[in-house]
């Protein structure tokens, strides 16, 4: 049976590198308008051929949003996927994409917030959500900074698809880290100030320590990762407001959180980046990711 399942990997593995390499590595250089033709298709099919978890998008819209009708839903679950499937396509451009090409298209508004601490030599932690493209962040951010970048992320089971996945975020400096190897990370010596990346809107597995608050209208579990390490190393902490101005083209607004997270009561910091990420999704729900299981973990 062991071997078996071995096997059976073995080819899943083999059989990922293929689409990779003769399918969306090729489709990558496409031109932008080529590719939204493909987004089109692809929202059509995820949306009314073989739905692609169209019943978690609509159970978490209605928790959400029980104020809206039912048409309401459904408008705003349509309005999602078409944006879902620009987040894929932009995202499989990012295997081939240019330099000046991610510089055009990912920009940060206000980099003088963050220039004021690497003026003083300080390390920052930067938190968002996985609202809008992130991946574009990933791609641009350290072009846009004066800081060296690092994104702390969860290591994919398929290790062919983490490698390139990790590939297409770094091509332009971003270092990623694991969060197994977070601890380490933090206690390196390094004479460059760092600025870290936090995605803080996934749901916590249960061996994680959580701070509870109200969340989209629900009991929320919100993992305290980025405020214990703000406090435990005294980390400034901002804000990163991903937006959308068009197609394929967003920009980074950064705000300050806090200036002094030791001195932040308990459970403040995530308080704080937790209700910023839902103004943003209550001015424009469609742009956040509304296909994953955030509410799987209760009290």
């Amino acid at each position: 049976m062991a071997q078996f399942c071995y096997q059976d990997w073995a080819y899943f593995c083999a059989v990922t590198k293929v689409l990779y390499y003769l399918i969306l590595k090729p489709i990558s250089y496409l031109p932008y308008w080529v590719l939204y033709g493909i987004s089109n298709i692809i929202c059509f099919v995820f949306y009314y051929i073989v739905p692609y978890r169209k019943k978690v998008v609509l159970t978490n819209l209605s928790n959400s949003f029980p104020e809206k009708s039912q048409l309401e839903i459904k408008e705003l679950c349509h309005s999602f996927y078409r944006h879902l499937c620009d987040l894929i396509v932009e995202s499989i451009k990012l295997f081939s994409i240019s330099k000046n090409q991610i510089a055009e298209r990912f920009i940060v508004n206000n980099p003088e917030i963050i220039q004021l601490y690497f003026d003083q030599g300080k390390d920052i932690l930067i938190v968002g959500g996985h609202y809008n493209n992130w991946e574009m962040l990933a791609a641009g951010i350290d072009q846009q900074v004066p800081y060296d970048t690092i994104g702390l992320y969860s290591k994919l089971t398929n290790a062919f698809f983490d490698k390139k996945m990790k590939e297409s975020r770094s091509a332009f400096g971003l270092r990623m880290v694991t969060t197994k190897d977070s601890f380490a990370y933090f206690k390196e010596e390094h004479t460059t100030p760092r600025m870290t990346i936090f995605g803080a809107d996934q749901s916590p597995t249960y061996s994680k320590s959580v701070h509870w608050t109200t969340f989209l209208n629900q009991d929320t579990a919100v993992a305290l990762g980025t405020e214990r390490f703000a406090k435990k190393y005294n980390l400034p902490v901002v804000y990163g407001a991903i937006n959308k101005v068009k197609r394929g083209h967003y920009t980074l607004d950064i705000s300050v959180l806090t200036d002094t997270p030791t001195d932040t009561a308990e459970g403040k910091i995530t308080e704080l980046h937790t209700k910023r990420l839902e103004q943003q999704i209550l001015a424009q729900p469609e742009y956040w990711l509304w296909t994953h299981k955030r509410w799987k973990r209760k009290r």
